[in-house]
């Protein structure tokens, strides 16, 4: 290739960059290149621009939108990668790129594939659903925190809640990294719940913390026995793993997914100073609201007040009216007298009126004396009739009565007959009325 290089003492830009097209086509025909993707852009036309790098290094990529579609693997930014293609130059810029035909997840983007697929299915199981979720308690009493029992992130939730409201602490110590990590964090989470409800130590919400790390250091809030305890939880939970913008499979199944471990001991404690203020602000509000009620109360009664009259006036109208009514007494006194004084003249004066006038008034008695006699006792005898009674004088209205009677008395309209009652008198008398 040298020698044919040196036959050409002159080369155009087209000619060159199509030799060294050639050139590397045919050296790197089939590549597999391991690297994180970078930059990834996905154009209108649907290809894919990227690059690889390594700690030194950056290789541009492109993969070709047909490509692309039927990849296994979704290209995006972070994913550890070990693509498989040729290497080929770009003439228009005078530089080389990958074309990418089947792209592999390597190192931590297989963690990644494998995270994802467990998303998948935890989803569909329905443990992270929102329904499921438990309300952090306001104020809890004990709170209980599995993480390792050295370290910042312990001393930082201690330090945080002592400052915020001070309770009572209870540590679960566990690893939180390594081989078994899981399978202990889980047991820490039981554990806090098949506590006697009675016991003293027995938290009200359980906060799992861990610092920072790599995803392979952190991976073990994302395997399925972690998970799985963490739902299963009937204590709330408060996940605080890693950084803010770390995302673990707990964080999905707590109660509450903290950004930090000093940010779950504020979500589960309130600021013991913002609630005394608080309390303060509330009793001068309830003490302002009983001083404008009362005061609305008496605005209220003094309006009334000034609607009713005062005692004295109520006597001294009491007192005109009595002194109205006397007056009125005496006017109409003074002129009965005077009626009557006037008659008297009139009668000395007319004895013939005064005739006429006892007259009329005797026929007028006589009349009421002859009413009166026409519904007496003796009027009603006189004209057949005949009063029956007992011998205590009452009146008997059936027969039924008198045949219970011993004695009765018959009065007619010139006397009294009395009759004793016996059995033939009673058997006579019902033949009587039967022969009637």
């Amino acid at each position: 290739m040298i020698d044919m290089f040196a036959e050409k003492k002159e080369w155009t830009v087209s000619e060159i960059s199509f030799a060294i097209k050639q050139v590397m086509e045919t050296s790197f025909a089939l590549v597999r290149v391991k690297g994180e993707i970078f930059g990834a852009k996905r154009a209108d036309s649907g290809h894919w621009y990227l690059s690889l790098k390594d700690e030194n290094s950056l290789l541009s990529a492109v993969c070709w939108r047909g490509v692309a579609s039927a990849l296994s693997v979704k290209i995006e930014d972070g994913i550890e990668v070990i693509a498989t293609g040729k290497i080929t130059t770009y003439n228009g810029r005078s530089s080389y790129q990958l074309i990418i035909e089947k792209i592999e997840l390597a190192g931590q983007g297989a963690l990644l594939k494998l995270l994802e697929e467990r998303k998948q299915k935890f989803l569909a199981e329905g443990l992270f659903d929102a329904a499921h979720k438990k309300k952090i308690p306001y104020l809890p009493q004990t709170i209980g925190v599995v993480t390792s029992p050295t370290g910042a992130v312990i001393r930082d939730i201690i330090h945080r809640i002592r400052d915020r409201f001070p309770v009572h602490i209870v540590v679960w110590p566990t690893p939180v990294q390594g081989e078994g990590s899981a399978a202990k964090i889980a047991a820490a989470i039981k554990g806090f719940n098949d506590l006697p409800s009675n016991s003293a130590y027995k938290p009200d919400v359980i906060i799992v913390a861990r610092g920072g790390g790599s995803l392979e250091d952190l991976w073990a809030f994302n395997e399925e026995e972690v998970v799985r305890a963490v739902y299963n939880s009937e204590i709330p939970l408060i996940s605080a793993v890693g950084h803010e913008t770390d995302t673990m499979l707990i964080d999905y199944a707590a109660d509450v997914r903290a950004p930090t471990p000093t940010g779950a001991a504020e979500f589960a404690v309130p600021v013991k100073s913002e609630i005394y203020n608080g309390l303060l602000t509330t009793d001068l509000r309830l003490k302002n609201a009983i001083f404008r009620y009362f005061n609305e109360l008496m605005q209220y009664l003094s309006g009334l007040a000034r609607g009713i009259p005062s005692l004295e006036q109520i006597v001294l109208e009491s007192q005109q009216k009595i002194d109205d009514r006397s007056e009125r007494l005496r006017l109409a006194f003074r002129n009965l007298l005077k009626d009557k004084n006037n008659l008297l003249k009139l009668t000395n004066l007319k004895p013939f009126y005064v005739s006429n006038l006892l007259a009329a008034k005797q026929e007028a008695v006589k009349n009421l004396g002859l009413r009166l006699d026409s519904v007496s006792v003796d009027a009603v005898l006189k004209r057949g009739f005949a009063w029956v009674s007992d011998q205590h004088f009452r009146t008997i209205y059936s027969t039924n009565k008198a045949i219970s009677s011993d004695k009765l008395h018959i009065r007619f309209a010139d006397g009294i007959v009395k009759v004793r009652v016996t059995e033939r008198n009673s058997a006579l008398q019902g033949d009587l009325f039967d022969n009637f």
